[in-house]
């Protein structure tokens, strides 16, 4: 027969037992409630940290250019105006002007055309039927969905002919965001301007060219491409020109 002493003992020591281990369980099911949202945590994490790889790699939620302003008619080339250029080479005439339309796309608005400028001072004296034509090349590319800017700095040395020489790329300040002088050679230059979404190009070439009068006098050698560089402060001057006169 178990005395009181003894069975007190025997329940204390139950109850004891009982006291430690719904302590030790109460700690085990608080750690296991706590290991889910600890997966959910870096669950969305891992998450964030895809959409931003995403963002990176694939351009998700990417902004679209803004064009700031610029707007292209089909009259746009009829409105450049070059007052800087013709009045240090030759007066524009009339029929001077070669358009090759307006492109209108939901990613991209687009005008180019050509302008000839004379230069009617025979470069031999009268009678000799050579002179040197200019020509202003002009383009205006409006991009409404993708930033052209990387590629217009990757470009920056690519003309019509090929790659040229970093010494032949110099920035131009104050026009536009970013803007490029380009040299292809002595006869060719060009002025490209980056704003926003907006690429504008303004290209100047000479080439000389002889008139046929008919005497059946030879041409003989015609006089050499003039250095344009001389011409690249007039160019800047019409480009501000152009990129203010397409805002309105």
């Amino acid at each position: 027969m178990i005395s009181e002493p003894e069975m007190e003992g025997e329940l204390d020591a139950a109850a004891s037992h009982d006291v430690v281990s719904d302590r030790d369980q109460r700690a085990a099911g608080h750690l296991r409630s706590r290991r889910p949202w600890a997966w959910a945590l870096g669950g969305a994490a891992a998450a964030s940290a895809f959409w931003a790889a995403s963002v990176l790699v694939f351009g998700l939620g990417q902004q679209e250019p803004d064009i700031g302003g610029y707007r292209l008619t089909k009259d746009s080339c009829r409105a450049v105006r070059l007052v800087s250029l013709a009045a240090a080479i030759a007066p524009r005439s009339s029929g001077d002007l070669t358009d090759s339309g307006l492109l209108k796309h939901s990613a991209l608005d687009q005008v180019q055309c050509s302008i000839h400028l004379r230069d009617e001072v025979a470069e031999d004296g009268p009678g000799s039927g050579w002179s040197i034509d200019y020509t202003v090349g002009i383009s205006v590319a409006l991009h409404k969905k993708t930033d052209p800017g990387t590629e217009f700095e990757a470009l920056r040395r690519v003309s019509d002919l090929g790659v040229v020489p970093e010494a032949n790329v110099k920035s131009a300040p104050y026009v536009g965001e970013k803007a490029y002088l380009i040299t292809r050679d002595l006869g060719n230059t060009e002025l490209r301007v980056l704003e926003g979404g907006a690429v504008l190009v303004l290209k100047l070439s000479a080439v000389p060219s002889y008139l046929d009068d008919g005497s059946g006098e030879e041409a003989g050698d015609g006089p050499d491409s003039p250095d344009l560089s001389a011409y690249q402060p007039a160019m800047v001057n019409d480009m501000r020109d152009l990129m203010s006169d397409l805002k309105q």
